[in-house]
């Protein structure tokens, strides 16, 4: 029964927790609270702004780009006040590992009747699994992951038709999610498609597609996204993709409390009715507040550490993989720089862990003065992480090798990035364990694990923890 004077706890202000307290708002409720353990909200969708030419303006660190597929985006969005209609434009070029410009796509540069075939091989196995997606796995594009490893699916649609309504249905093919994406398409005839996916997936810090299940890669470049990203049909943000963030949380009624940490909880006996205990620390010291619900937005495997945790939260969190994902804005000299994004194909492989993948720039108008964004993962599941030393070191000699020296380096992170299990868990059936969960001793499971790494699907899950639950 939905009480309307429940006092809640959110933690963490990224799009999961901002966006919770969004949906809350709107069905009513106003006793919640959100702490957020850094001095901004937004989380990963962060966006430093840096002066240029005498004009300052914000460069993307994390999440870059959206789609019309972006439904709950687009509601935080609205409810902020926040425009994309006049973000930069997208556009990308393509490298090899020497630095050397080349054209995988373009069947008119570098022709061959091999690069001829190739191409033609592509389009026929993308229409292919443009096809199979929509019948053979029928409901695989809906949010989240519950019932797939049963063969089922219950979410938020994501089509455009019927964007975020409740979809449910039984469909056994969905079990082969599970597998990993080349062994995925291997299964269907259509090993060819990963040359498009790798770009928006592997690139920018998800994984590499041997070691990641099926289900994340398609339910986050579900077939429509990923035509919109082929035709750079995209959002972007011309105050960056935190703005989204931090417009929304001033429309709270309770906007998020920054440089403050969730340092204890304790919760009631399962079973029974009490309030949740929750240890904050800010800069006036400790303190403990009472609450009737809790939603952990932040990573899973960290709550395990500070929470009174059960065995099974504990067993289940310990199967939570993420990536290590390093990036940094790089300065150049002037008009040294690059005019436009670029990607390296070559280092998009996990032998080649700790090169950089792709380089992002934002401001066509600034040309070759464009601080440009480079990225790099340096772990991959069963091989040894690289050290972020070798790194960053790897990414600063390939910007040299594609000719454009690295004078400067600012906001350098290694970032907790895109969590999920391994494509055994998640065929035991992960997501119901976590779902069978949901609600016990008052605590409510949302963030990034639930659906998927990007803020689309974050905020969407947010979306479904709410509308069911409270």
């Amino acid at each position: 029964m939905t009480n309307l004077n429940e006092r809640i706890c959110i933690i963490g202000g990224g799009p999961a927790g901002i966006s919770a307290a969004m949906y809350l708002q709107k069905k009513g409720y106003t006793n919640y609270e959100i702490y957020e353990k850094l001095n901004k909200v937004g989380g990963k969708s962060y966006s430093p702004k840096i002066k240029v030419n005498g004009e300052e303006r914000s460069y993307e660190t994390g999440a870059i780009m959206g789609a019309i597929t972006y439904h709950a985006v687009h509601e935080v969005e609205e409810f902020g006040g926040t425009s994309h209609a006049d973000g930069p434009n997208m556009r990308r070029m393509y490298r090899d590992s020497s630095g050397k410009e080349i054209f995988p796509f373009d069947i008119k540069k570098n022709f061959s009747i091999r690069k001829t075939l190739g191409l033609l091989k592509l389009k026929k196995q993308m229409k292919k699994l443009v096809e199979i997606m929509n019948t053979k796995y029928k409901g695989y594009d809906c949010y989240g992951h519950r019932g797939v490893a049963q063969g089922r699916y219950s979410g938020l649609d994501k089509s455009v038709d019927n964007a975020l309504n409740l979809i449910e249905g039984e469909n056994p093919n969905l079990k082969d999610l599970a597998l990993p994406f080349d062994q995925f398409c291997k299964l269907n005839g259509v090993e060819e498609v990963m040359r498009i996916w790798i770009g928006p997936y592997t690139s920018f810090g998800y994984g590499y597609f041997d070691e990641i299940p099926a289900a994340y890669v398609m339910k986050y470049l579900d077939t429509t996204t990923a035509i919109e990203f082929v035709n750079m049909r995209l959002w972007t943000w011309k105050d960056g993709t935190q703005s989204i963030y931090v417009n929304a949380n001033k429309k709270l009624l309770h906007p998020a409390h920054l440089n403050t940490e969730v340092v204890k909880v304790v919760r009631p006996a399962e079973g029974t009715e009490g309030k949740i205990r929750v240890t904050i620390k800010d800069a006036d010291g400790e303190r403990v507040e009472e609450f009737d619900k809790l939603i952990v937005t932040t990573p899973l495997d960290y709550f395990a550490g500070y929470a009174d945790a059960r065995e099974e939260e504990k067993e289940l969190f310990s199967k939570i993989i993420h990536e290590k994902y390093v990036d940094f804005i790089a300065r150049f000299d002037e008009n040294a720089g690059p005019t436009i994004s670029g990607y390296i194909f070559d280092n998009m492989t996990y032998d080649r862990l700790g090169h950089a993948m792709v380089y992002y720039h934002r401001w066509e108008d600034l040309k070759g003065n464009c601080p440009s964004v480079v990225y790099a993962l340096r772990n991959h599941l069963g091989s040894k992480d690289v050290s972020y030393d070798y790194t960053i070191d790897t990414m600063m000699k390939d910007m040299e090798l594609c000719g454009f020296p690295v004078k400067e380096r600012m906001f350098e992170q290694e970032t907790y990035y895109c969590p999920h299990v391994s494509s055994k868990d998640y065929a035991d059936g992960w997501y119901d364990k976590l779902e069978a969960m949901q609600g016990k001793q008052g605590t409510y499971y949302a963030g990034e694990i639930i659906s998927f790494g990007d803020m689309e699907d974050t905020c969407a899950a947010s979306k479904d923890i709410v509308t069911r639950f409270f």
